[in-house]
């Protein structure tokens, strides 16, 4: 009867068992609607959390994630997109799962419940205080994930901790506690259900929101998307087109002087540089496109623009 409330019983669907399938579905659709509505009440601490998280990783430090189960899966799926979609380097965004590796795709009985183990893997990569560190947690009391959090805070780490139950270990144990507050799951205990959902829309949020920051978006575009394959060369194409405004023969010329990476390419175009030279202006500016761009204004002579050196 002292379980969390994400592992008692729905109070509104006693007899879910007993519901035909359209009714199922439905109702399983509609209780994920508060997934959503649970991380937007949470939206003020996810915005604290990665205002502190920004200046560490400017300073050079790494995502780190930790957590067991469902949970845990949704950190490494986290962590292994950032590569990808906004060229985040593997190594700054590294993800521990309880049970190891072979967790990911088979259950390692036990493994959740060792902090010691929790805080061994933490310390096993060596934090610093540049890196941030997110602990996730349906219970919030999952011993491995708390002991990570231990393991990080006392080597000087940014903790953040997603829970979905207030008064938890996890979020005692992390200077940003985010509050995911699904409530129970239709079926009891399923925390793969809107607990689930609900950390992967905040894993989302705070993770896209930092790269924003870091200025790996121009506009609304994913601009620091490096094309490896023919569909992200496509998608490079198409986005290199959209925030520069040239044709598909130009944008896909200049992708091929930079190694096909979308930001640099952009800043080719729109300042009439070749690829070192607009390289070399975005490190400038951190990588901002939008800075770049306005610098190349600026030190064009009597604001000409310079001609096009692909």
């Amino acid at each position: 009867m002292n379980a969390p409330r994400t592992e008692q019983p729905h109070p509104d669907h006693p007899h879910l068992d007993r519901y035909d399938t359209a009714q199922l579905v439905a109702t399983l659709l509609a209780d994920q609607t508060q997934a959503a509505l649970a991380v937007q009440a949470a939206a003020p601490q996810l915005a604290r959390a990665v205002d502190a998280a920004l200046p560490r990783l400017q300073a050079g430090g790494r995502l780190l994630y930790a957590g067991a189960g469902t949970s845990g899966r949704l950190g490494v799926l986290d962590s292994v997109e950032l590569l990808p979609t906004f060229s985040w380097p593997s190594e700054r965004a590294q993800a521990l799962l309880a049970g190891g590796r072979g967790a990911m795709f088979q259950a390692v009985e036990g493994a959740e419940d060792d902090a010691e183990q929790g805080a061994a893997d933490l310390r096993a990569l060596l934090p610093t205080a540049h890196d941030v560190v997110i602990l996730i947690a349906a219970s919030g009391g999952t011993p491995y994930a708390v002991g990570a959090a231990k393991a990080a805070r006392a080597a000087g780490a940014l903790t953040i901790g997603l829970v979905n139950n207030p008064g938890t270990a996890l979020a005692a144990a992390c200077e940003h506690p985010v509050l995911l507050n699904t409530g129970e799951e239709l079926i009891s205990g399923s925390t793969r259900l809107k607990a689930g959902t609900a950390q992967k829309i905040a894993l989302n949020t705070l993770s896209s929101s930092l790269m924003v920051r870091l200025h790996k978006v121009y506009g609304n575009l994913m601009v620091d998307l490096r094309a490896t394959n023919a569909k992200l060369m496509r998608r490079a194409l198409r986005l290199t087109q959209l925030a520069s405004g040239a044709d598909a023969q130009a944008a896909e010329q200049a992708l091929a002087a930079c190694d096909w990476h979308v930001k640099t390419a952009v800043v080719m175009l729109k300042a009439h540089l070749n690829a070192a030279q607009a390289r070399a202006l975005l490190n400038t500016t951190a990588g901002s496109v939008g800075q770049a761009l306005a610098a190349g204004e600026r030190t064009a002579p009597d604001g000409a623009r310079l001609p096009p050196k692909v």
